[in-house]
């Protein structure tokens, strides 16, 4: 069984331009969208306070001022912003910018649009339980494709009996897709370029040590990609009942 500190700190990734989510996304950023009444990113944000993370940075650029004002209504978990106004850096170069508050021990990535319906068990509780940084450089939360909602792609990642992904490369189809979380070690992101560029580059790198493992999801991902996923999304979560998820 793995035996480590759970990580402490965590970035939600919310500075998007958020551009598959046209017109909604014309006068509001997109982790303001409301699914079943309530904003994708206090999704994410009430998942990382219930497994009492320290401080999350949020990143922020496309209706910055926005999202700064809908944050400040929180009173947990802490939020420190890190401010893209003058470049958006996608998801690599957004978490390089971080790092100083994310510090020098492993993080939780957190995709601002990333929701989900629960099993059995809290996955994010999962996650962190299963993370084994003597094997992984990165453990992310994958999602079976064939069960997800929303999601129309042929999917990211195979994975074999000891948890490790590989990409789908040329293959039709791969039976998981990324569900938006991950952990991930902060050596990964050390050496990295300026300016932006994609999490792939993190990926990557932990592909060729063979240390990228993936825990699948246990529930239903809702993937949340365009206005019409919205509908699909919120009679998903009513036949649910899951009153976490309905709370506004």
């Amino acid at each position: 069984m793995p035996h480590s500190s759970p990580p402490k700190t965590a970035i939600v990734l919310a500075a998007g331009l958020g551009k598959r989510m046209l017109p909604i996304t014309a006068t509001m950023p997109k982790p303001l969208v409301r699914v079943a009444g309530k904003t994708l990113i206090d999704f994410a944000l009430d998942r990382l306070d219930e497994i009492g993370m320290e401080t999350v940075v949020v990143n922020v650029h496309h209706f910055a001022d926005m999202l700064e004002a809908h944050l400040r209504h929180r009173t947990a978990p802490r939020i420190v912003i890190s401010d893209e106004r003058a470049e958006v850096l996608e998801t690599g170069g957004g978490v390089k910018m971080a790092l100083p508050i994310l510090g020098q021990k492993p993080f939780i990535t957190f995709n601002s649009d990333s929701i989900w319906i629960e099993g059995e068990e809290p996955n994010l509780a999962r996650l962190v339980a299963a993370w084994d940084p003597e094997r992984m450089d990165i453990l992310m939360l994958v999602a079976p494709r064939e069960t997800s909602v929303g999601y129309e792609g042929n999917g990211d990642f195979h994975r074999d009996a000891d948890g490790r992904l590989r990409r789908r490369g040329t293959d039709v189809s791969a039976p998981f897709v990324y569900a938006g979380v991950a952990i991930v070690k902060p050596d990964l992101v050390a050496d990295t370029p300026e300016g932006p560029f994609s999490a792939n580059f993190f990926y990557d790198r932990a592909i060729a040590k063979s240390r990228l493992f993936g825990m699948p999801l246990d529930g239903q991902w809702l993937h949340v990609g365009e206005p019409h996923a919205i509908v699909e999304a919120e009679e998903c979560l009513a036949r649910s009942r899951a009153p976490d998820l309905m709370r506004a």
